[in-house]
């Protein structure tokens, strides 16, 4: 990569497919796209910010970075570009109102064609900058949990505390609450970019799912991936964890992910898999059938298990409300299940040898700033953000897997996995786009 900043970098690699084939007039898309981001920027700024520093008692946030190493927040609090180090500054100046804003050591013709901040100054001037403000708690982006919020590495640590000096840098605390909050919680801009890049994700992987794409008993698993990145590639978007996952549920063996495993008629196949529009990623799953000659439907044990997943999925949203923690929906949504007959709360992948239960597993997480988000989570692989409670704009991945006998497996639980991806209201939670409702048919 060469010496503009990295937090850019991401950006033009999306908007490059668009620029590079663009006629003068056709470059407009990749024009709109950049004031999307530049909006979303702004409102999270003036909305979002002052809330999170206030609720968390951060007077002064400073988020540093320097060529080649960008913060994780970088991008989005602007970009630009660092020749050895650069700091954003927002400091709670009035402790009502717009946030401060200062950038230091940062800038370039892409982070000015995004104005967002109020002063620009030099990085020599951080310690008198921050004296003069006389902030009681500064946070800095050092983290237990969130990878978002640990941006700020040893050495730059080492040089802030030396900069500040022992008083100022006494009071130094982790932001990795304030992060989250910033980050996962959204504007109408910001929630309308997460549903575009939801329809982008749904409409790929269904396209992908179907007879324009997989020919059976001669397309591989990793050509049907492929060909979806291509996708990505024509209309200038990233994807959330690289390569999507395809594999064969059954009834026969998975198979390599993503790989050489051809597909063949009776396969049930499952996709998982995520798009980044702008600032926005999703993490969703698709299942399609691959029928056999004369059939019109899957077999009458598949689509069972697909309809009481469908019901476990109802429960979920049943206990998602505003105000009460991400952990404590979880639990609320377990009980349920484990009082429910015929159902008992499971492990992934290493479901019970008893051929009267379905497992159920339940690992509904953030989603919406990262595939894997830094808000809010009903996952316990996430046991810092089952605390953080949920609110209005909170975005959330529905993530659910059942494993149930099927007759015409031989009685082998096969496994069904949902995930699509919604956001919470006053009414609970709402979807971003469709979400998936129905076995896909490959012909």
């Amino acid at each position: 990569m060469s010496s503009k900043r990295r937090s850019n970098h991401i950006l033009w690699l999306a908007l490059l497919p668009l620029m590079a084939a663009a006629l003068p007039g056709q470059a407009q898309e990749a024009k709109r796209r950049w004031d999307e981001m530049c909006q979303i920027r702004k409102d999270k700024l003036d909305l979002i910010l002052p809330e999170a520093m206030r609720e968390n008692g951060i007077d002064m946030w400073i988020v540093a970075s320097r060529e080649g190493h960008d913060d994780p927040n970088a991008a989005l609090l602007g970009g630009g570009y660092v020749g050895d180090v650069g700091y954003y500054l927002f400091t709670d100046r009035s402790g009502s109102g717009r946030i401060e804003r200062a950038a230091m050591g940062i800038g370039g013709a892409a982070f000015d064609q995004c104005p967002l901040y109020d002063l620009k100054l030099s990085p020599a001037e951080l310690r008198k900058f921050v004296e003069a403000r006389d902030p009681k708690r500064i946070g800095i982006n050092i983290a237990s949990e969130i990878g978002t919020a640990d941006g700020l590495s040893q050495s730059l640590h080492a040089r802030l505390v030396e900069t500040l000096g022992p008083d100022l840098a006494a009071r130094l605390v982790p932001a990795e609450k304030l992060v989250s909050d910033f980050r996962a919680r959204h504007t109408a801009t910001g929630i309308a970019a997460f549903a575009r890049a939801g329809e982008y994700s749904r409409t790929i992987v269904e396209r992908a799912l179907s007879s324009e794409v997989i020919r059976p008993g001669h397309t591989t698993t990793g050509e049907v991936a492929w060909w979806m990145m291509e996708r990505l590639h024509e209309q200038g978007l990233g994807n959330s964890f690289g390569l999507p996952s395809i594999y064969i549920l059954g009834p026969g063996e998975r198979g390599q992910v993503s790989g050489d495993r051809i597909i063949q008629p009776g396969d049930l196949i499952t996709v998982d898999w995520g798009v980044n529009y702008l600032f926005y990623y999703t993490d969703m799953k698709r299942m399609a059938y691959v029928l056999k000659p004369g059939e019109t439907a899957p077999p009458a044990g598949v689509q069972r298990a697909f309809d009481r997943a469908l019901g476990i999925r109802r429960m979920i949203l049943d206990v998602i409300r505003p105000g009460v923690t991400a952990g404590d929906a979880l639990a609320a949504v377990n009980k349920r299940v484990a009082e429910t007959p015929g159902l008992v709360l499971g492990r992934y992948d290493d479901p019970s040898k008893d051929p009267k239960v379905s497992d159920v597993v339940i690992g509904s997480h953030s989603v919406g700033d990262l595939g894997h988000g830094s808000g809010p989570s009903m996952a316990d692989f996430n046991p810092l953000r089952m605390t953080y409670r949920l609110r209005p704009g909170t975005m959330l991945s529905i993530e659910l897997f059942l494993y149930t006998p099927v007759p015409e497996w031989g009685g082998r639980k096969i496994k069904i996995p949902l995930e699509d991806n919604g956001v919470v209201t006053d009414r609970g939670l709402e979807w971003a786009y469709p979400p998936n409702s129905r076995i896909l048919l490959v012909r």
